[in-house]
Order: structure tokens, then sequence, then C-alpha cells
């Protein structure tokens, strides 16, 4: 089960968090609740920017 670690943006209030890209569960952003990220079965559906990739695996 490889995947990546992204940091991606929230662009409600610009806080970045750190999120696994294929997240199973729906993701929201730890300061506003705004979806960051929801599950497609595979990689998930980022819906902020993504600034980095923090880990490759």
């Amino acid at each position: 089960m490889a995947g990546n670690f992204y940091s991606v943006q929230c662009p409600d209030c610009e806080n970045e968090q750190i999120i696994f890209g294929k997240a199973a569960t729906e993701v929201s952003c730890a300061v506003c609740g705004h979806t960051l990220a929801t599950p497609t079965g595979g990689k998930a559906e980022i819906m902020g920017e993504v600034t980095e990739t923090v880990e490759a695996r």
C-alpha cells in the first residue's frame, strides 16, 4: 500500500495541512472545516491546492 503525503492549502482559510493521497475517509480542514479531500476508491480527489509532496513512497 504505497502512497504519497501532500501538503494541501485550504481554499477558504489558507491553512496548510498534510493529507494522505489515498485517503479512505473525507478529510476536513482542521481550522475552518472545509472539505480538502474525498475518497474515490483509489487516489483521493483533492479540493485544495497541493503545495508540495511531503513524502513519496
